[in-house]
């Protein structure tokens, strides 16, 4: 965990998009946008702005894998289950009951792993399907996350820099954690989407990556799929988030998922960005 002291945001932005890509025939990607309080939850749309003062807000995106539809029936599934059972967890937390957002957040991870695999175990239409999953859970002063896949979650301080705050469930992921390869060398391992945790699939044994951040007003937070990764580097998505340029039109996720399509477009792309002031 890290904080920092500072003055309180007090207001949030978000926008999100998902592209299917110059290749692709559907697309797997979901995401999901949502308010929390004591009342339920409530879907936000695809862009907006609100006040920390009365919610909590909580953002996700999921790249589903599977055969036929499968995928985008997996990932629509975890963003789902996500509405579902996240008040429920709301009121355990703001019930005084002294549960951590880890054990919380695990535990609606672990709901959504086990009914992927029951789908799929149980359909032969969807054997073998499966998700990543990145989520945030924005609340005053800290942002809790939970993230299993090669999705990713990064951090932009408002004095500058980007930070991948999760972490890729891959074995090129463990190496440029470890510093035996950079971010060149890993965009172009030929083993870089060989993933080793999903939702559902075949894995058994689920261990997402769980942190807390503190952030400070003018902070700015990116969740997206995998196929964002392939088209920007880091210093591409902090310009267009931080400084686009007079042709970088729309909002950032807009600016985010265009660039990132017209220079890679494999794959489905999809981007939320997220910023607190």
């Amino acid at each position: 965990m890290s904080k920092q002291e500072g003055s309180c945001a007090k207001n949030i932005s978000w926008s999100g998009i998902t592209d299917v890509g110059r290749f692709r025939k559907e697309n797997q990607d979901a995401f999901l946008a949502l308010t929390l309080d004591g009342q339920g939850v409530c879907r936000l749309g695809k862009y907006g702005q609100g006040s920390l003062d009365s919610a909590d807000y909580i953002f996700a995106v999921s790249d589903g894998m599977g055969g036929a539809n499968a995928g985008d029936f997996a990932s629509r599934i975890a963003v789902d289950q996500i509405t579902r059972l996240l008040p429920a967890a709301f009121r355990s937390s703001a019930g005084g009951m002294g549960v951590g957002f880890q054990d919380l957040l695990g535990e609606i991870f672990d709901h959504i792993h086990a009914e992927l695999v029951k789908l799929g175990q149980s359909y032969e239409e969807l054997s073998g399907m499966g998700a990543t999953l990145s989520l945030c859970w924005v609340r005053p002063d800290w942002i809790y996350f939970a993230h299993v896949g090669d999705s990713r979650i990064y951090h932009l301080p408002a004095d500058g820099g980007i930070r991948q705050i999760s972490h890729d469930h891959t074995h090129v992921g463990w190496l440029q954690r470890k510093g035996e390869l950079n971010e060149m060398q890993a965009r172009s391992h030929p083993s870089r989407n060989a993933l080793q945790q999903v939702l559902g699939g075949k894995n058994q044994n689920l261990s997402p990556h769980f942190g807390a951040i503190g952030y400070e007003p003018g902070d700015a937070f990116l969740i997206c799929s995998d196929g964002l990764v392939e088209g920007l580097f880091n210093s591409g998505i902090k310009r267009l988030i931080r400084k686009p340029g007079p042709r970088d039109e729309g909002n950032p996720a807009e600016r985010l998922v265009h660039e990132a399509v017209q220079t890679d477009g494999k794959d489905n792309t999809t981007a939320l960005v997220f910023e607190l002031s």
